[in-house]
């Protein structure tokens, strides 16, 4: 038997390139319950994504009213491109008892690290700056000028680690997998988000049970 447990936050940030998408989708596809705040951008869609399921993509002026109308809890301009966190959204998913990863960059983190005083903030590190120009020089999809915005992007990124809880490396993809998860997972055992637990085992205890036994 098992008692209500509340959601949990799990806040994730990676340089580009550093593999965070990968680890991200088989981490929900391992745990269904993991439910996947979707970020409103002003960017274009990438080949093969979809709007309401990769992100909401709307116009800089549509974005802007979000942030007047206060509906955002958190947003970053990334590469010349805003993003954004619906904060209506993520407090129901949360009501409902449904855990929520953020896939956000630093800037966001560090938004969503004052907008909630709980959470788990992961960041995940390239093996190297070499690695990580070879990745993203493997997408295919970087000119000279892009590949040098991100890789000094990627330095700032690094430079604000410190802004987390739990560091991973992804040199190794399962190692870093099995990490990632372990992370999950206890936070999940944490005292606040099952307070109705003690109470539950609790009441197990009533007093016409402990009456029932004497040694005499």
């Amino acid at each position: 038997m098992s008692s209500a447990r509340s959601g949990l936050l799990l806040v994730i940030s990676a340089p580009s390139g550093t593999g965070k998408s990968t680890l991200i989708k088989r981490l929900r596809q391992e745990f269904p319950r993991l439910a996947f705040s979707v970020s409103y951008t002003t960017r274009p869609p990438r080949p093969g994504e979809e709007n309401g399921r990769d992100y909401h993509f709307v116009s800089k002026e549509q974005f802007h009213q979000l942030q007047v109308d206060g509906s955002l809890a958190e947003w970053a301009e990334v590469h010349g491109n805003l993003y954004g966190t619906s904060q209506p959204a993520v407090q129901e998913m949360l009501n409902k008892g449904s855990d929520v990863l953020f896939d956000i960059d630093v800037q966001g983190a560090r938004q969503l690290r004052q907008a909630f005083d709980y959470g788990s903030f992961i960041f995940l590190f390239p093996p190297s700056r070499q690695v990580l120009e070879q990745r993203l020089r493997g997408r295919g999809t970087e000119d000279s000028r892009s590949l040098n915005q991100r890789l000094a992007n990627a330095r700032r990124e690094l430079e604000q680690a410190e802004l987390f809880d739990t560091w991973i490396i992804n040199d190794d993809l399962e190692q870093a997998y099995r990490d990632l998860r372990s992370v999950y997972l206890a936070e999940g055992l944490r005292s606040r988000y099952n307070g109705e637990l003690m109470a539950h085992i609790l009441s197990t205890w009533t007093e016409s049970k402990l009456g029932s036994s004497s040694d005499g």
